[in-house]
């Protein structure tokens, strides 16, 4: 929660800058970029956050891995954030960069949960029901698959949640039928 915080006051900072440099959706692809890096090495991850490693030392791994190939801005801003000693932080900046550019950008986001991938057309018909209870015209859809679910679907968006899901009917149906209306509970 508190890396959230500290990670949104540097997003605020770095988003405007990025809007006053014209350099949005470059910073925007570089911090997805970097965010992909994250999960998919888990050593640079482990590095970010290893407090034995030197602060210039994680400084310089990552300028030799970004240099040329990201935006000044953003290598500005790792600077920025080896300098406070703070590199722990990198991947949750860049997570909150991306909702802050969603939020910039109105677009959308939810989260639906299945119990098998979703094909063409039902992430057509999932996008239209996200448009309708965002009233967004652009949405971004993350897409979990639960096999436990058997069959449905829940779908977050905001602070909403439609849960259509099998194994949601099933617990009501099983909490309707263990109610008895024809023995008196006292």
């Amino acid at each position: 929660m508190a890396e959230t915080r500290v990670a949104s006051r540097y997003v605020k900072s770095l988003l405007s800058l990025a809007v006053e440099q014209n350099a949005l959706d470059a910073v925007y692809s570089d911090m997805l970029s970097f965010s992909k890096i994250v999960k998919e090495n888990r050593e640079f991850a482990l590095m970010l956050r290893n407090p034995i490693i030197k602060h210039d030392k994680k400084r310089d791994i990552l300028e030799k891995i970004f240099k040329g190939k990201v935006n000044n801005l953003t290598l500005a801003i790792f600077d920025i954030i080896t300098a406070k000693n703070r590199e722990p932080l990198l991947p949750a900046i860049a997570e909150e960069f991306h909702h802050a550019y969603n939020v910039y950008k109105n677009i959308g986001e939810a989260t639906v949960t299945t119990a098998v991938p979703l094909d063409a057309a039902l992430r057509a018909e999932i996008e239209g029901i996200v448009k309708k209870l965002s009233d967004k015209k652009q949405v971004e859809i993350k897409e979990k698959v639960d096999p436990e679910m058997i069959g449905g679907f829940v779908l977050n968006v905001g602070d909403r949640q439609v849960d259509a899901s099998i194994k949601n009917k099933l617990k009501a149906l099983k909490v309707k039928f263990s109610e008895n209306p024809y023995i008196k509970e006292f």
